[in-house]
């Protein structure tokens, strides 16, 4: 006869497990920092006193739906903005995922505003907004050498295997590049390679003026090579571990890019921001 009755299984049930003096349950955290969208409407007491600057947002809106639509970037110079407006401008814009460091004279400091296509740019007698899927100057410094490309000439110790013929696809690739051909990617995540390999890559390939970090569910930096047109593209978890590593030939990774559609939705919203103050 079998018995509709059966013994629970040893280990379970009140009692079978440890308490904690609180009785509370210890979660492992979870990533955390997703960037998201957000708008904010400034607080504007006297209207007229930042017309200025509301009509120069304006303008940055014109100048996002016509980016998106002809690929043509345009510029605002803010240096004779008075200092209410130019507080407002700074205050609507906020910041956005990507920031750059950009070499030379004078130097500059790049910043997405959370409009994606609208940039802020600083130096020493600079401070100007630029609608652009990126910045020009970042393309047309970028690979100026802050530490020069040794290329086969680096110094080459025993541990260095694997790295010489990913050299040679990069310059053959970087040599056969055309403006407007497809990204070629060599995944170092993917491929077996020493730390003496990474370095001597490092040393053949030198550093450009451009680093740029795009900050999402983790962060990306990327890194302007001085052999043209070669970009270090690492990502990193929001727990800062390096989860894949790779080169990029191509004028500009898409991670640092604004999309047209991009530019669109940022037209949009600045006019509902717009809209709001009013």
């Amino acid at each position: 006869m079998v018995s509709g009755f059966h013994l629970p299984p040893v280990g379970f049930g009140p009692g079978s497990q440890p308490e904690d003096d609180d009785g509370e349950l210890a979660y492992m955290a979870l990533p955390s920092g997703m960037r998201t969208y957000s708008a904010h409407v400034p607080d504007v007491g006297d209207l007229a006193s930042v017309a200025p600057a509301l009509g120069l947002l304006r303008r940055v809106a014109l100048a996002c739906d016509a980016a998106a639509a002809s690929g043509r970037g345009e510029i605002f110079d803010l240096a004779g903005m008075g200092a209410e407006p130019r507080r407002l401008i700074a205050e609507t814009l906020g910041q956005g995922e990507v920031s750059m460091k950009v070499q030379g004279v004078p130097a500059l400091a790049v910043q997405e505003s959370v409009f994606a296509g609208v940039w802020q740019i600083a130096g020493a007698g600079v401070d100007r907004i630029e609608v652009a899927g990126v910045p020009a100057v970042a393309m047309a410094r970028a690979h100026a050498p802050r530490r020069a490309a040794l290329g086969r000439a680096a110094p080459r110790g025993p541990g260095v295997v694997n790295a010489p013929p990913l050299l040679t696809e990069l310059a053959d690739r970087a040599a056969a590049f055309r403006p407007g051909a497809p990204t070629h990617a060599v995944n170092l995540t993917l491929l077996p390679h020493t730390p003496e390999d990474l370095g001597w890559l490092d040393a053949a390939l030198g550093e450009g003026a451009v680093t740029i970090l795009s900050r999402g569910y983790g962060n990306c930096r990327v890194t302007a090579c001085a052999l043209a047109p070669v970009w270090r593209v690492q990502y990193f978890n929001s727990m800062d571990a390096l989860i894949l590593d790779t080169f990029e030939i191509t004028a500009m990774p898409e991670v640092a890019l604004a999309a047209p559609e991009d530019l669109t939705d940022s037209a949009a919203r600045l006019r509902e921001v717009l809209e709001a103050i009013r």
